[in-house]
């Protein structure tokens, strides 16, 4: 039964990538004769034409991380996984994809520039400034959940410690090789991705653990993790991308392909079937209702604001041709809406009481990817080291593209220039991720929780609202150019909706905690940003733009 499902899965996606894929091209008029920023405008540290497959992988890796997989195990187990899967696949294809791919267009159609640059060339300067503002709080709240996420899968996991750190030194010779040296793409892939699985196997004979700190320091093995990532992550983000972040995500995009090929042939022939309940309930007693807070929950599964920002921040910057954006916008939303399908999976093969629904999402996708992969004869245990390395991997992506975006975000907002910029706003962008390491955070009946698990909630909430921004800002574009957008209106007022009433929600069950007032400030500066683009599109005459 799982088999089937999967198949239609699949099925569904290559339907939708391949007529409403070309819907899509055809809407936004791509022509691979209009260059694009990254070689009008080159500069070869941020600007710079790149291969297809080097920058799916970069831009796959980026958008990926570990939410297409902790979302939908934490709504899974909720409220059941037919709820869970409908939202994926629907998402993915009418939401998700469509966001990203004219999030995308957008961006390289106004100069590589942030979707916030772009919301002040078309709504208003105040709309920009709160655009940004929004933005920025929206990275540092995915910095401060996935540090703590890759800290605590460091702590309890040294193998995947140990493979992380052999990666990134890896990807550095690799991009040297690539180019400075000139090795060809082909021939340098042969060489090095093959030692990524080396990696895996180092990992394993080498593994990192708590007693190899020095004695001061093994009292808190997780704070010296939360330090060192983000020292890693100011690192990557000061640094030119063909040296670590294209070529390192590149490489870790093949450990995300093994495993989308490890659970592809283990969901098929495993014979599996489901046994979690396919509905729960409309209201879980932890999480919420279902309407909103599904939608909120998994993210990057279906939708997520954060694309949007990687689009419009760092992909538009390096597109060689228009053509990639249907592949690396659109395709690569609908293969990370894949990897959600089998993260729910992994809760949709477990009994309703089995311990292992109530333990962290990162240890039931292991533990999912250990069952699919012995079908290939792989043993358990490494199976579920390896489906936890591919997690972990796209955690520390996602550290170092989010700081490198909330970099680009505060030199807009602050309008700072020069060579030095980028290194004084990469260190006040991690400022407050350093504070939160040294902050103890408590749940509604007072329990200490992990950072991620406390903030994920708002951060859910400002992901899929940024979203809806998002698509708002293309709305306005495209109404300003004349052109039909029901497509884009449809999913922009759902996004809203959603967002905005779980915000509500979160104001009123956290009162005055953080996380309460936190909500109620993006609520706000939400509201503002909608305010302005109703007042802009039915109160101001709205001249037909030309690109």
């Amino acid at each position: 039964m799982l088999a089937v499902v999967f198949i239609i899965a699949i099925i569904l996606f290559a339907i939708a990538y391949r007529f409403y894929g070309r819907f899509l091209n055809r809407h936004f008029e791509i022509d691979d004769n209009r260059k694009t920023p990254s070689h009008t405008d080159y500069d070869g540290i941020d600007k710079v034409p790149t291969k297809t497959a080097v920058l799916l992988g970069h831009h796959f890796s980026s958008i990926a991380g570990a939410g297409p997989i902790v979302g939908p195990i934490i709504a899974a187990a909720a409220f059941g996984w037919v709820p869970a899967i409908l939202w994926v696949i629907l998402g993915s294809i009418f939401i998700g994809g469509v966001h990203d791919f004219s999030a995308l267009v957008a961006s390289i159609r106004h100069k590589a520039k942030s979707i916030a640059e772009i919301a002040k060339e078309y709504m208003s300067p105040l709309s920009y400034k709160l655009f940004l503002v929004f933005i920025w709080l929206a990275m540092i709240y995915i910095l401060i959940v996935f540090v703590d996420l890759t800290s605590s899968t460091f702590v309890s996991h040294g193998e995947v410690a140990t493979s992380s750190t052999f990666f990134i030194f890896l990807a550095i010779i690799f991009g040297i090789f690539l180019y400075k040296l000139k090795m060809p793409l082909a021939r340098a892939s042969l060489i090095f991705v093959p030692l990524v699985f080396v990696g895996v196997w180092i990992g394993h004979q080498f593994p990192m653990d708590a007693t190899s700190l020095p004695g001061i320091l093994q009292s808190n093995p997780g704070r010296v993790w939360n330090i060192v990532l983000i020292l890693y992550a100011f690192v990557a983000a000061i640094s030119p991308v063909w040296v670590l972040l294209q070529p390192r995500d590149y490489l870790s995009s093949f450990l995300l392909y093994a495993s989308l090929l490890g659970a592809f042939i283990g969901i098929i022939f495993g014979g599996f079937n489901f046994q979690y309940p396919a509905f729960t309930t409309w209201s879980d007693i932890d999480r919420g209702t279902l309407f909103p807070i599904l939608f909120i929950t998994i993210a990057c599964g279906a939708c997520s604001g954060f694309h949007s920002i990687v689009a419009s921040g760092t992909t538009s910057k390096q597109l060689n041709c228009e053509t990639d954006a249907r592949k690396i916008g659109y395709g690569a939303m609908l293969i990370e809406g894949l990897v959600a399908v089998i993260a729910l999976f992994t809760v949709a093969m477990l009994v309703k009481n089995d311990d292992l629904v109530h333990q962290a999402p990162l240890v039931v996708f292991g533990t999912g990817m250990g069952n699919f992969l012995t079908i290939i004869g792989i043993p358990f245990e490494v199976g579920l080291s390896f489906g936890i390395l591919a997690v972990s991997t796209f955690l520390l992506t996602t550290l170092d593209t989010s700081t490198r975006l909330a970099r680009y975000i505060l030199e807009e907002l602050l309008n700072l220039n020069g060579k030095k910029t980028r290194f004084y706003s990469t260190f006040a962008t991690l400022i407050i991720p350093v504070i939160f390491t040294f902050v103890t955070l408590y749940d509604n009946q007072g329990n200490p929780i992990p950072a991620w698990k406390a903030v994920w909630p708002v951060f859910g909430s400002t992901n899929q609202l940024l979203a809806g921004l998002a698509l708002l800002v293309v709305y306005v574009w495209q109404k300003r150019k004349g052109k039909k957008t029901f497509f884009i209106v449809v999913p922009m007022v759902f996004m809203l909706s959603m967002t905005l009433w779980a915000l509500v929600q979160l104001i009123y069950q956290s009162a005055f905690s953080s996380i309460g007032i936190i909500s109620a400030i993006l609520l706000v500066l939400a509201i503002i940003l909608v305010v302005e683009a109703i007042r802009i599109v039915f109160f101001k005459p709205i001249p037909v733009a030309a690109e």
